[in-house]
C-alpha cells in the first residue's frame, strides 16, 4: 500500500511464529481489500523470538536479502513464500533459503553471499531492538497508526474479520 495511506499497519513479526503465519494471510486479505484503493498501508518488521524460534533471524536476514536484491516485490514474495512453505516453529531447513530465492527469481549465488556474509543482520537487529522498545513482547506485534497518527497496538493474530472492523471504523471518521 501507499506510504501516504491514512491507515498504517507496523507488524512486527517472526517467520517461525504460528501465529504470524495466519496474521499473514490475515494482512494478505486486508490489503487486497483496503491496499488497491490507498486506504492502508503495511509495514513489515522483523520480530525473530530467538528463544523460541532460533531459525528466524536467519530467515529475516533472508528476507532482507530478497529485498536488497530484488526490491520490494520480491521482499514481499519472499515472505509469503516463507510462510506457505514453513511448517513454523523452526521447522523450516535452513538450505531452504536460497532455494526460495532462486524459485521467486532471483539469482542464487548472490543471495547465498549476502546471506552468509550476513550483510543483513544490522538490519534485522535494529527492526527487533525497535519491537522491543514498542512494547513488543510476543508475536505477531501489530500496531495501527489511525489518521489522527494515533498508535493503537494490538496483540496476537486478530482474524481478518475484526481487522476490517477496525478499519471500516477508522473510515466514517472525518478526515
Amino acid at each position: 500500500g501507499s506510504i501516504e495511506a491514512p491507515i498504517k499497519i507496523v507488524e512486527f513479526s517472526d517467520l517461525e511464529c504460528p501465529f504470524c503465519k495466519d496474521f499473514h494471510k490475515t494482512m494478505l486479505q486486508v490489503m487486497q481489500k483496503y491496499g488497491s484503493t490507498g486506504q492502508v498501508a503495511w509495514i513489515y518488521r522483523h520480530f525473530p523470538l530467538d528463544q523460541l524460534h532460533s531459525k528466524a533471524r536467519k530467515e529475516a536476514e533472508a528476507a532482507e536479502c530478497a529485498s536488497n536484491l530484488g526490491g520490494n516485490d520480491k521482499f514481499w514474495t519472499y515472505i509469503t513464500k516463507v510462510f506457505e512453505v514453513t511448517p513454523s516453529n523452526n521447522g523450516l531447513d535452513l538450505a531452504q533459503l536460497p532455494i526460495i530465492a532462486k524459485d521467486i527469481g532471483l539469482d542464487q549465488t548472490a543471495f547465498t553471499q549476502c546471506l552468509e556474509g550476513g550483510k543483513m543482520a544490522g538490519a534485522v537487529e535494529a527492526q527487533y531492538q525497535d519491537a522491543v522498545k514498542s512494547g513488543g513482547n510476543g508475536t505477531p506485534f501489530p500496531i495501527v497508526i489511525t489518521p489522527e497518527n494515533k498508535k493503537l497496538v494490538l496483540q496476537g493474530a486478530i482474524p481478518f474479520e475484526a481487522m476490517e472492523q477496525l478499519i471500516d471504523s477508522f473510515q466514517s471518521i472525518p478526515q
